[in-house]
Order: C-alpha cells, then sequence, then structure tokens
C-alpha cells in the first residue's frame, strides 16, 4: 500500500481545490504527516515510502519540500511532479486508492486542512510525540533525524483519533 509522496501530496491537493481551501508548502507537509499517522494506526502498513525528517518547523519529506520551495509561505496551485524513467517525461503522478482508503484520507485532510500552519506545527510538536523525540534526541548521532514508523505508531497507537467519522 505505501504511495510516494507526490502522489498523496497531489491527492490532498487536489481535495483542497474541491473544498476550496488553500494549502501552504508548510501545512502540506503536516498534512501528509497526519495521514501518514492515522494509516499507519487505522491500517498498520506505512501510507509513504519514505520516513518524514524532523525539522525546526516539523516533519518533512524533503523532497516534496523541494518540490514546493518556490512557493515559499503562498498557498500551493501546483502539483508534485515525478519523471518517467522511460520517456523522461515529467508529470503529476496520482494515487491508485482502494475507496476506503481514500475516503479514510478524505476525512483526515477535511479535519486537518481547517487548522492553521502554526497549528499543524504545534501538533506535530507534542512533547514526547515523533517529532520531538527525534528532534531531541539524545545521542551525538542521528543520522538523518529520520522518524520511523514505529516511533509514530507508539505514540499515536495511544491518541484518540482527531477527526469524524464523516465529512463534515
Amino acid at each position: 500500500m505505501s504511495y510516494d509522496g507526490r502522489e498523496i501530496a497531489n491527492f490532498v491537493l487536489d481535495a483542497c481545490d474541491a473544498a476550496g481551501r488553500n494549502v501552504t508548502n508548510l501545512a502540506l507537509q503536516k498534512i501528509i504527516y497526519f495521514c501518514h499517522v492515522w494509516t499507519l494506526i487505522e491500517y498498520q502498513k506505512p501510507l509513504l515510502k519514505h520516513q518524514f525528517e524532523a525539522w525546526e518547523f516539523g516533519p518533512v519529506l524533503p523532497y516534496l519540500y523541494r518540490d514546493f520551495k518556490e512557493n515559499s509561505s503562498a498557498p500551493i496551485k501546483s502539483r508534485a511532479k515525478r519523471m518517467d524513467p522511460a520517456t523522461g517525461q515529467h508529470f503529476a503522478p496520482r494515487p491508485n486508492l482502494e475507496e476506503d482508503l481514500k475516503t479514510h484520507l478524505l476525512l483526515i485532510v477535511d479535519h486537518y486542512t481547517k487548522l492553521s500552519a502554526g497549528a499543524l506545527v504545534a501538533l506535530s510538536h507534542v512533547e514526547d510525540g515523533p517529532w520531538h523525540r527525534t528532534w531531541n534526541h539524545k545521542s551525538k548521532i542521528n543520522p538523518g533525524m529520520k522518524i520511523s514508523d514505529d516511533q509514530i505508531t507508539t505514540f499515536y497507537a495511544a491518541v484518540n483519533k482527531p477527526f469524524a467519522a464523516k465529512i463534515g
């Protein structure tokens, strides 16, 4: 079930466009993080192929950050692109989601896109949470500041889902 972050980013951006909501690079990173978190909890499988890194303002997928860096703090209007190695052409990938996963992700997107980027950062920085433990790592070495799926599962398994069972 693991997807490329660009596929999920484009899914989130499409859902935001449909709902008339703007999203910045900072907010998008956190929304995708929470999509990954709650999919790990609900399905016991990672949503994404790649791990998040602990950056100053929360969990980040570096390649997605680079894709949307030019937007700065402005709403994102473009889509993440990937190159087809066979043709060399760039395209905006979309995930092929099963209906139940699509509904699950739309619930998460609906909830978290109602929050400001600052509120999303605060939620991702929760004390003793995966970002907090990675950012404040006790040893001298923490290569890549990677946030593991095990850290996410251990912490969020004890947290109640903050979103409703239906969109609204």
